[in-house]
């Protein structure tokens, strides 16, 4: 009895944690450039796109398409750095957990 009692401690312990994870990770904030410098784009760590700076010498008319793929690959790099920083934090959450490789936490 006494062990499932322990179990059920740490249960709730990692919910605990896995709750302050996933609000630190809402609060993050990520940057992805591209051009250079030309393109920057902000967002949150759950995806949400806070801000774009474009610079003005990409806003010519024949240069739509550049400054199109320039907005996708900032937005990109990114989510890659979000996605980063949480399976770091994520890493460190349920570090000696017998956890199956390829598993995404949080759910």
């Amino acid at each position: 009895m006494r062990d499932i009692m322990g179990m059920m401690g740490k249960v709730k312990e990692m919910q605990a944690k896995m709750e302050k994870m996933q609000a630190d990770i809402a609060a993050l904030e990520v940057e992805g450039t591209s051009g250079g410098g030309l393109v920057t784009v902000r967002m949150t760590g759950k995806g949400d796109m806070l801000g774009l700076k474009i610079d003005p010498s990409l806003l010519k008319e024949d240069e739509i398409e550049i400054l199109e793929d320039l907005i996708v690959a900032a937005h990109k790099t990114a989510k890659d750095r979000a996605e980063q920083i949480t399976a770091e934090k994520t890493k460190e959450l349920t570090a000696g957990l017998p956890i199956p490789p390829g598993m995404k936490l949080p759910f």
